[in-house]
């Protein structure tokens, strides 16, 4: 369809362009010298000391969730409100999915009462997820997790350049998991990256990366090697040179989208109907804004406000159907959930278009199809 306004756009120019050219000039298309430089330059950002890209987010989440041996017999404690990815990679590891609450209406990040509440002898670790690109109370979450001795793992696919209290979001618990998927802050098509303050995980995620290798094939390409060994049971987990080459030009751009987003979000709040809920008003932290959830009013019909929305032109989404509801999990973990604020909430969110190159006049004409699209809401409930 030929939206208006879509939820997501990227924005690419000929610096992307020239950055992949250089790549097939190179004629050398797997992890290298390229991704290394994009893992030096996420460092700086993040001042995360160790940083590894790999192909995409839930790798990252699977590789977080082996390095820090998970396995079967261990809970887990992850959000209900979030991308399936994130339950996903803990169950890959033959552990379980513990569903824990959001905080407010007003804060659908994962509630750390909720934490504590779900917490037995069998908890190994806790992931939080930093939705739309918000801060998690991470003082408190960690606060929980030492403790009763467990790891924290970060689901930072929202939040890149995001920080709390000026550390960036990512660096807080033991690995950060970021996503670099089309409709990402920082666009690659697929991708990621996982961050570590911890030496000794670095190593571990670094073998599990690449087949448990002692050397990489760009180690032997370059000379620095000749043969190697296999001392973990690793994966193919690796990122290539284009999408590495396309991270280090996104990167450059990051802080100026960023901030983009963040004013497009202040004129919603500024400019939409009161009666729309617009979550983490003096939020604290500074955030990516990554996508920008409203809450319709309750009784509202929330398919006639998305279909008004599309019939004018409008794409809207929504984030998320709560994974404790998909089919899979309702077989194979029916609860009971006590989740009364994500049950809540879930059937009334909506996503509204965000990204950097949207124009004023797209903004005037989204705040001007909002409060029509309420109305059709209500009349249809």
């Amino acid at each position: 369809m030929n939206w208006i306004i879509p939820l997501a756009d990227l924005n690419y120019d000929q610096n992307e362009e020239n950055a992949v050219v250089s790549v097939l000039r190179s004629k050398w298309l797997t992890m290298g010298s390229v991704t290394a430089q994009f893992e030096q330059d996420f460092a700086a950002m993040t001042g995360s000391p160790h940083c590894l890209s790999v192909s995409n987010a839930t790798e990252a989440l699977h590789l977080a969730c082996v390095a820090l041996g998970i396995g079967p017999g261990d809970e887990v404690i992850v959000p209900s409100l979030t991308f399936v990815a994130t339950a996903n990679a803990v169950l890959y590891t033959g552990a379980k999915v513990v569903f824990a609450d959001v905080v407010s209406p007003n804060d659908l990040t994962i509630s750390p009462a909720s934490i504590e509440s779900c917490i037995t002898p069998h908890t190994k670790a806790i992931i939080v997820m930093h939705y739309a690109g918000y801060p998690c109370d991470m003082p408190a979450i960690m606060e929980i997790a030492q403790r009763h001795n467990l790891s924290v793992i970060e689901d930072a696919a929202h939040c890149p350049g995001a920080t709390l209290d000026g550390k960036a979001l990512g660096t807080w618990g033991e690995i950060g998991c970021f996503s670099f998927f089309s409709n990402k802050n920082l666009a690659t098509g697929e991708g990621g990256m996982l961050t570590t303050n911890s030496d000794e995980i670095a190593a571990k995620l670094k073998l599990l990366r690449s087949h448990g290798m002692t050397t990489l094939t760009y180690d032997r390409h370059a000379g620095h090697a000749y043969s190697y060994d296999v001392v973990e049971l690793g994966y193919n987990y690796r990122i290539d040179e284009i999408r590495a080459a396309l991270g280090i030009e996104q990167l450059k751009k990051l802080p100026a989208n960023n901030q983009r987003r963040r004013e497009i979000v202040a004129t919603y709040r500024e400019k939409m109907p009161a009666e729309l809920g617009i979550p983490f008003a003096g939020h604290p932290g500074v955030s990516a804004c990554h996508i920008s959830p409203v809450l319709l009013p309750e009784g509202s019909h929330r398919k006639a406000f998305q279909d008004y929305m599309k019939e004018h032109g409008i794409q809207t989404s929504i984030h998320y159907p709560p994974i404790h509801t998909f089919s899979y999990y309702r077989e194979h973990f029916p609860g009971p959930h006590h989740l009364p604020i994500t049950e809540s909430i879930a059937p009334r969110e909506v996503t509204l278009p965000l990204y950097p190159t949207m124009t004023d006049e797209q903004i005037d004409y989204l705040v001007k199809q909002v409060p029509l699209a309420l109305k059709a809401a209500k009349n249809s409930s």
